[in-house]
């Protein structure tokens, strides 16, 4: 039997995602990136390497788009996003194969706050020529 609200609530996120500006859109990945990394950290404390591994590769998905949507017209800034993601996949894949719960709470605390920034941003009202790095739009 289906859940009749699961098709609404998937609709609900379906629609927030099509009509988030980009920096909100940051903002989501940011809270997926940490639900990936909490579940993470907490397999690999229960010692179940199986889904330690499924949320650490979803988090490293998620960094990979993190990525991508970096606009290099941005210059520095996106030059530093890019080498912090690079850093907290590498420290992902450390804490993974050494079977470390607190590289991956490390990684989660530095991305909190970079999501805390972006989230500030998102909300700020529309300023003209203020530069974005989300999808390579502008705002």
């Amino acid at each position: 039997m289906t859940n009749p609200y699961r098709n609404v609530s998937q609709a609900y996120a379906q629609d927030s995602v099509l009509t988030a500006s980009p920096e909100k859109l940051v903002v989501m990945l940011y809270d997926g990136l940490a639900r990936f990394l909490a579940r993470g950290a907490a397999a690999i404390r229960a010692e179940d390497i199986g889904a330690a591994g499924t949320a650490l590769q979803r988090a490293g998905a998620i960094l990979d788009e993190l990525l991508a949507t970096l606009d290099p017209a941005a210059g520095e800034l996106a030059e530093r996003l890019s080498g912090i993601y690079l850093f907290c996949k590498r420290e992902l894949l450390a804490a993974q194969i050494k079977r470390d719960p607190k590289r991956v709470e490390r990684v989660a605390k530095l991305l909190g706050e970079l999501r805390e920034s972006w989230a500030a941003i998102a909300e700020a009202p529309p300023m003209a020529g203020r530069p974005t790095l989300g999808a390579g739009a502008t705002a």
